[in-house]
């Protein structure tokens, strides 16, 4: 049986797409990191879990045409009941 590889997309990419939707739901990571309510760790994880999300065309268009408007993410959002605590 063959491997697999878990294709992983551009980092950078996937920071920003990590920020951007918790923006557009009124979360600053910066701030909930820098009051405990998440870790470091937590946040490298969200951004590996949005690396490997297969909704990353979904989400762009999303932020592109009124997230603000929505104050939650995409219903496949990897990060959506994070998000939501953090609110």
């Amino acid at each position: 049986m063959k491997d697999k590889a878990l294709h992983l997309g551009d980092p950078e990419l996937h920071f920003w797409l990590t920020r951007s939707v918790a923006r557009a739901m009124g979360v600053d990571l910066s701030a909930a990191m820098a009051r405990g309510l998440l870790s470091a760790e937590d946040y490298a994880a969200m951004v590996a879990r949005c690396q490997s999300c297969p909704h990353v065309a979904r989400c762009t268009a999303w932020l592109g045409h009124g997230a603000l408007q929505h104050g939650k993410p995409l219903d496949a959002c990897a990060h959506r009941e994070i998000l939501e605590r953090l609110q």
